[in-house]
C-alpha cells in the first residue's frame, strides 16, 4: 500500500504494446515511482525490471479485471493503454459499404469498454484522498466535431464512445473522488503495430516512436490539476474538442 511518504504506486494496462511499453519503461525510471504494476494478455514478459511487477489480465473479461484489481493496493495513477485499429483480415472502412457488426463490435470492445471496467473496479484503489490520475489513451479521429473527413467508422465511434465514457465517468468521480484527474490523451500517430499499415501517408517528422509520445504524455499529465479532470488532451498538450 502506498502512503503519502512513500514513492508512488501506479498501472499500465497494455503494458507489452508499443506505447504502453513505453509508458512503463519511462515511469519505471523515475525516481518517485516506488512501484509499475504493468499487465499484457498473452506471451513472454516484454522486459525486467527492479520496480516493475508484470500481470497478465484479459481487460474485456470483467471476471479476470475484478481479480486483478482486489490483488493491487492503493493507486497513484491509471494509465489504460489497449486499443485495436484493425485485424489481420480487416482494416478500417474507407467507405460505409465495408461496414462489418462483428469489427464494430470489436473496436467497441477493445477501445471503449476496458477503461470502463477498470474504473468501476479500481475505484476503491483512488480513495486516499491523494492526487491521482485515471487515463486513457484515445485519439483524435475519436473526436466528433474534428471529424472533417469520414470513413474509419468502427475505431471512430468506439473512441469517441470511450471518450464519452471518461467525461461521465469524470463526473461522478469529482463528486465522490475529487482528487482523481480523469483524462483522454491522443498519442499522435505513433510507430506501433496499430499504424504501421498507414504510415507511408503521414507526413514527414510527424510518425513519432511510442518513446516520444509516451514521454510527451506523461508531461501533460504532470500538469494536469484536479481542475482539468474530464478533458481530451493531445500529446503536446494542446486541448482537443469533444
Amino acid at each position: 500500500m502506498t502512503s503519502s511518504g512513500d514513492g508512488l504506486t501506479v498501472a499500465v494496462v497494455g503494458g507489452n504494446g508499443g506505447i504502453g511499453q513505453a509508458f512503463v519503461r519511462h515511469l519505471a525510471e523515475r525516481p518517485t515511482v516506488t512501484t509499475v504494476h504493468a499487465t499484457y494478455r498473452r506471451g513472454d514478459v516484454p522486459f525486467e525490471h527492479p520496480r516493475v511487477s508484470w500481470h497478465t489480465l484479459d481487460v474485456t473479461q470483467e471476471s479476470a479485471v475484478s481479480e486483478w484489481a482486489a490483488s493491487l493496493g492503493e493507486l497513484d495513477m491509471l494509465i489504460n493503454a489497449v486499443g485495436m485499429l484493425h485485424t489481420a483480415k480487416q482494416g478500417p472502412e474507407k467507405s460505409i459499404r465495408r461496414f462489418d457488426a462483428d469489427f464494430f463490435l470489436q473496436n467497441m470492445g477493445l477501445n471503449a469498454v476496458p477503461s470502463l471496467l477498470l474504473a468501476k473496479h479500481l475505484q476503491p484503489k483512488f480513495r486516499h484522498g491523494r492526487r491521482a490520475i485515471f487515463a486513457t489513451v484515445s485519439a483524435k479521429v475519436g473526436s466528433i466535431e474534428d471529424n472533417r473527413l469520414g470513413g474509419w467508422v468502427s475505431y471512430r465511434a468506439s473512441k469517441a464512445a470511450l471518450n464519452m465514457g471518461l467525461k461521465t465517468l469524470s463526473i461522478e468521480w469529482k463528486r465522490t473522488l475529487p482528487n482523481v484527474i480523469v483524462a483522454a490523451l491522443h498519442p499522435g500517430t505513433t510507430d506501433t503495430a496499430l499504424s504501421k499499415p498507414f504510415q507511408r501517408s503521414v507526413p514527414d517528422g510527424q510518425l513519432f516512436t511510442p518513446e516520444y509520445s509516451a514521454r510527451c504524455m506523461l508531461q501533460v499529465l504532470d500538469g494536469l490539476t484536479c481542475e482539468d479532470t474530464g478533458r481530451f488532451w493531445a500529446f503536446d498538450g494542446e486541448l482537443l474538442p469533444w
